[in-house]
């Protein structure tokens, strides 16, 4: 079936308008290929190459203080063993969590959330990938520190997830979804304002469902590399979720030179 010609000329000023604009870059545990994941050190390096939003896994500990670990355990990232849930802030305060990367970062801290939000603020933006905790104490947290507008989160728990949207109906919240009708289901359902998807998801019809409804694109995908970070650029995306944010700077930045050339 032929497309009208005036749907096809808005979908091409779309896809111009959308690939001259610069991305938001959404760091997947902080600059971890410059510096320990989740570690200060990694989100400074993503500050210092101007990343818009440094992602950071979220777990509380046996004493309801939050800190900031992908693992349930402190086993892979510092010298401890065992829960974190099940051990208490003055002990996880004593682990190194740099030494297992490099040499370089010895002493490296498991950095506490609300110390992490303070010393970030005006500096960068934070993804909260919320592993575990008290939902309640978590959203304090948030307001606390005044990161309401300057955040957004993901739950791989459902149950998470149903508890912390009946507490808290604004913070922003990120929803996978990789069909129109999951776009729909993500806004009704829990009034998200951004959906997590692939490139091969971005059918006209997706990013439709997404603009009606004022949600923002962020693509994620595995391979980074500078090839797949161009066709991300090219497409319809808001957002980038991404390991690499020093490479994928190279790479905008060589896109924009080659488009001032011509």
């Amino acid at each position: 079936m032929t497309r009208p010609v005036c749907l096809i000329i808005v979908m091409l000023t779309c896809c111009t308008v959308v690939a001259a604009k610069d991305l938001e870059i959404v760091a997947h545990r902080g600059a971890n290929h410059l510096a320990p994941e989740n570690t200060r050190a990694a989100a400074q390096a993503c500050i210092d190459l101007g990343v818009h939003y440094v992602e950071v896994d979220v777990h509380q500990s046996r004493d309801g203080v939050f800190y900031i670990m992908h693992d349930r355990t402190v086993n892979r990232t510092t010298g401890g063993v065992g829960f974190l849930a099940l051990m208490d802030s003055e002990d996880i305060d004593q682990l190194d969590a740099g030494s297992w990367y490099s040499p370089e970062f010895k002493g490296e801290p498991v950095p506490r959330l609300k110390e992490y939000l303070e010393w970030i603020k005006g500096k960068a933006k934070v993804y909260l990938d919320v592993k575990a905790g008290n939902m309640q104490d978590l959203i304090d947290v948030v307001y606390e520190t005044g990161f309401e507008d300057e955040c957004f989160f993901w739950f791989g728990d459902d149950a998470l997830l149903e508890e912390f949207r009946a507490l808290d109906k604004d913070l922003k919240l990120k929803i996978n979804a990789h069909t129109p009708v999951e776009v729909v289901a993500a806004v009704e359902n829990y009034n998200a304002a951004i959906v997590e998807t692939q490139l091969a998801s971005l059918t006209p019809e997706f990013v439709a469902a997404c603009r009606k409804h004022d949600v923002k694109i962020m693509v994620y995908e595995r391979e980074d590399t500078p090839e797949m970070y161009r066709r991300i650029m090219a497409s319809e995306a808001d957002m980038i979720n991404l390991d690499r944010p020093e490479l994928f700077v190279e790479v905008r930045d060589a896109v924009k030179a080659e488009a001032a050339k011509e």
